[in-house]
């Protein structure tokens, strides 16, 4: 029974698939092989070799060229944005609260992808050195852990130190001031975070950047953390919402090459509590 769903599935795979000159001859002289016996791997290589024919008969037909003459502003096009979103400027869906307060899950940023050096589109291979990412910044990077691209806040760069004391960051034995951020910030979040109970803070001293994080005291996280000291070409990252982010506590530090962007301003933003209406008063706001 197994043998004869494979044969019919090669069978409609050459019908439909092989050059038209050798569809009916050769279906049914691969039927009557694999009927007497012949293998399975015989089988699908012949299968194979049949849609290569077809497929370099594809290749050199007229009406492959005529396509490709008649498209070719169109597929310039698309090579050149897709090369400019790779390389030079791209948006960004923030999925995930890990940088409430500051993103919210449904923002749309934007990235510039050129400031820490501009790449080989689709790769990278820098071809300029850009400048270093510097403590602060939103930066867009592949995770060293799995490669998902994160967003994420600087807060340690080559040569310093960093520690954690109770959710309280201290930077080259400097701690970061803490005061009660805006209430109003809170009404902001998915209602989901809000169950959470959340405290918004301003943090400030570190690093010289003031800047709001949220706490969640009902969730736990890695509240107490080093002494690390950065090594070379590596950066250390937290999220803003410091109890729900996947940040350096966790994944590591991240080598400069996979800083690929800094984020500078949310476009739009959307409200997955709201059927995804555009939120307002998130229109081109900048995040410094």
């Amino acid at each position: 029974m197994r043998r004869l769903r494979i044969s019919a599935l090669a069978i409609w795979l050459v019908e439909r698939l092989a050059p038209a000159y050798r569809r009916e001859a050769l279906a049914g002289d691969v039927l009557e092989a694999f009927q007497r016996g012949r293998s399975r791997a015989w089988l699908w290589r012949e299968v194979l070799r049949t849609l290569s024919l077809r497929l370099g008969e594809s290749l050199d037909s007229r009406a492959l060229r005529g396509y490709l003459r008649d498209y070719r502003g169109v597929l310039a096009f698309l090579v050149l944005m897709l090369g400019f979103r790779s390389a030079w400027a791209d948006w960004m869906y923030v999925p995930s609260g890990s940088m409430n307060p500051t993103l919210l899950e449904g923002d749309r940023i934007l990235v510039d992808k050129h400031v820490y050096g501009f790449r080989v589109p689709f790769t990278h291979v820098h071809l300029t050195p850009g400048r270093d990412p510097a403590r602060g910044e939103v930066i867009v990077f592949d995770s060293p852990e799995d490669g998902v691209s994160l967003v994420k806040r600087v807060v340690g760069v080559p040569g310093d130190t960093i520690a954690l004391a109770g959710d309280r960051l201290i930077v080259n034995g400097t701690r970061a001031r803490y005061a009660p951020g805006e209430r109003a910030v809170l009404s902001r979040l998915l209602r989901a975070t809000r169950a959470q109970h959340p405290k918004v803070f301003q943090e400030s001293g570190a690093f010289g950047v003031r800047h709001d994080i949220l706490l969640l005291p009902d969730r736990w996280a890695l509240a107490t953390f080093g002494p690390l000291t950065v090594p070379p070409g590596e950066y250390f990252v937290l999220g803003d919402n410091r109890d729900n982010s996947k940040d350096s506590r966790y994944i590591g530090l991240v080598p400069r090459r996979n800083i690929f962007g800094r984020a500078t301003r949310i476009v739009i933003s959307f409200d997955p509590d709201r059927y995804d209406l555009p939120r307002r008063a998130r229109f081109f706001e900048p995040l410094d």
